[in-house]
């Protein structure tokens, strides 16, 4: 548990993370889920004293009152782990109350509406003074104040010099335990970090910090709801399985030889359909030069369609060392905001035409792709549309799952994890509509109605969190340390050349670590329910099978969540979760090289980046 003091307009208030269960969010149930999550231990969670109060009150600390200490203070080197409340200093601080000290106690329930509790909670003096005079004991050997010796400081002189900052950090510590017990005792699970509240009395802060009066705090949070899990036998669940056509493979070995093609140079030919030319360009509009039109030896296949229509079909018949003006048009959605829709020139010098050279389809060019023979390769091939079509289908049931949990559960949310979510994904909606150039007007939907529908969304994610969570509570699921180490390594991968530096960001980030748990966690809960309700298998076409569940409304609002990053910079491996409830795992393998440049380049690319292939 850690607090963090500060002095606000209507008092000091104190925020306190408190421990609930396992950390079991998923990639896009984080909302309900993080609430039963364990906050994990941060290197740079530090207890910083009672701060808020004592600001408000200009205590003196440790280390600022000009004298010589001899290095850091005390309280500076006291840290606090949420994970277990590890408090270290020179020595441990008392990390539980005795029953003495629970006497000294006082718990008052003030709000119990619905899932909202507030508690008053009164610690007395004596008590407070008992925890104060060990904490002076225990930092007495440490200080080192100039005139004396280490370990001889008068404890009159360091209750004078620091006895409101040792105060306040006593008193820190009080509200850690006393609120943690409370809630303990009342058998709470708390749904997110309780708001601990102070009185405005500033009078009655002084005495606080001076020992002369009980210590007095509201602490007011929501807990989680009581779930009664419905019966997972009982979910109808269909299957969808497809099988592979000797006419896909067949297909998958076509994109492979395309995807092989080498390019001849010929000095006489002229470009004709699947030839490369290799040009230089200027483009115009008005007349005028403008930004990013320029492109020297850009490489381009008559055909392909990867480039602003009409522009490749302008080359067609050209020889090298050829010139030609082609005039386009670049598409009212263009990403250049300032040559979108309008009509421009480009002047554009053949350098070369080269034709296609596509390899022969036999057990030599199996070879080149690192198969045994063309038998071989059918084989790798089937067996990946195989895992492609596996894929695909389990994406489709794990979407029938949630539905039928979503329908089948009905419990009010806490409040504090649906409003979370919802500033969650509408700050993504909104910086997604920002990096399109686009406004809540282009939508056809106002801003109040475009919140209700994100608001339904987010009660989804953290009733669906909050099931799953449940299920993998009474199922005791675990995610051990070599699926974890797996997950870290597949991450790792993803940035070549920087490994380390991902190995070292999650070993300083035991946060960012849980997010790699967290997907493996719900398959581990998906993979039960599957077990528990044990779906039929329905046989599909392919096209039946890639169809998207009808009906996705959540699809199409997060269409503008996620800003259309397919596939760049994604935390689950091209998962396509998008924090949302649809798994498209493809592999971005499309059957063309990404060694186009994606630049700003307004030239005459179709790509959606504003330059390179579409």
């Amino acid at each position: 548990m850690g607090l963090r003091g500060q002095a606000q307009p209507d008092g000091p208030s104190i925020s306190i993370a408190f421990a609930a269960g396992p950390p079991i969010y998923g990639r896009h149930l984080n909302a309900g889920l993080r609430a039963r999550g364990l906050p994990t231990c941060s290197p740079g969670g530090a207890l910083r004293g009672f701060a808020g109060v004592a600001e408000l009150v200009d205590a003196p600390v440790l280390g600022t009152d000009g004298e010589s200490h001899g290095g850091s203070s005390p309280s500076a080197r006291t840290n606090a782990c949420v994970s277990g409340v590890e408090i270290t200093s020179q020595r441990r601080h008392r990390l539980s109350l005795t029953a003495t000290q629970a006497d000294e106690m006082h718990v008052t329930e003030t709000n119990s509406t619905g899932l909202k509790r507030e508690l008053k909670i009164v610690v007395g003096q004596s008590e407070l003074s008992e925890r104060f005079t060990s904490r002076i004991d225990e930092v007495k050997g440490q200080v080192q104040i100039k005139g004396f010796r280490k370990g001889k400081v008068p404890t009159a002189h360091i209750r004078k010099l620091y006895g409101r900052s040792l105060m306040a950090e006593v008193v820190q510590q009080t509200v850690e335990e006393t609120s943690r017990k409370a809630v303990s005792d009342r058998n709470e699970r708390p749904a997110h970090q309780p708001n601990i509240q102070f009185g405005e009395d500033k009078e009655e802060i002084e005495r606080v910090l001076t020992g002369q009066g009980d210590l007095a705090y509201t602490m007011s949070f929501e807990i989680l709801p009581a779930i009664a899990v419905t019966d997972l036998t009982a979910l109808a669940l269909e299957r969808e399985v497809s099988d592979v056509s000797e006419e896909a493979i067949d297909k998958a070995v076509a994109d492979l030889v395309e995807r092989s093609v080498k390019y001849e140079v010929e000095a006489d030919r002229q470009a004709g359909k699947g030839d490369r030319l290799t040009i230089d360009f200027v483009g115009r509009i008005d007349g005028q030069e403008f930004e990013g039109g320029k492109g020297e030896g850009v490489e381009l296949v008559v055909g392909e369609g990867n480039f602003i229509p009409g522009f490749a079909e302008g080359l067609e018949n050209a020889k090298a060392g050829e010139d030609r003006n082609v005039k386009v048009t670049f598409p009212e959605d263009y990403p250049g905001r300032e040559v979108a829709g309008k009509e421009a020139e480009f002047s554009v010098t053949i350098k070369e035409v080269a034709k296609p050279v596509r390899p022969e389809v036999n057990d030599e060019f199996a070879k080149t792709l690192g198969a045994q023979s063309l038998t071989h390769l059918k084989e790798l091939v089937k067996g990946r549309i195989a895992g492609e079509y596996a894929t695909v289908s389990r994406m489709k049931i794990k979407r029938q799952i949630l539905d039928a949990l979503d329908g089948a559960h009905t419990f009010s949310l806490p409040e504090a994890l649906v409003s979370s979510e919802f500033e969650g994904i509408w700050r993504r909606f909104s910086d997604s509509l920002k990096s399109e150039g686009k406004s809540l007007a282009d939508l056809g939907k106002s801003e109040e109605e475009l919140r209700a529908d994100y608001r339904k969304i987010a009660e989804r994610r953290v009733r669906l969190g909050l099931v799953l969570g449940e299920i993998g509570d009474k199922q005791k699921l675990l995610v051990n340390q070599d699926e974890l180490k797996r997950a870290l390594i597949e991450q790792a991968r993803r940035y070549p050349g920087q490994e380390r530096l991902v190995y070292e960001f999650y070993e300083k980030n035991p946060a960012a670590l849980a997010e790699l748990r967290a997907p493996i966690f719900e398959d581990k809960v998906i993979d039960h329910i599957l077990e528990q309700a044990k779906p039929a298998e329905k046989k599909v076409t392919v096209e039946e099978l890639m169809q998207p569940p009808a009906g996705d409304a959540e699809l199409a609002h997060m269409h503008h969540e996620h800003g259309h990053d397919h596939g760049h910079h994604h935390d689950h491996a091209h998962d396509h979760d998008h924090h949302h409830d649809h798994d498209h795992q493809h592999d971005h393998d499309h059957g063309h090289d990404h060694h186009h440049d994606h630049g700003d380049q307004h030239a005459p690319h179709g790509h959606q980046d504003a330059g390179g292939k579409k």
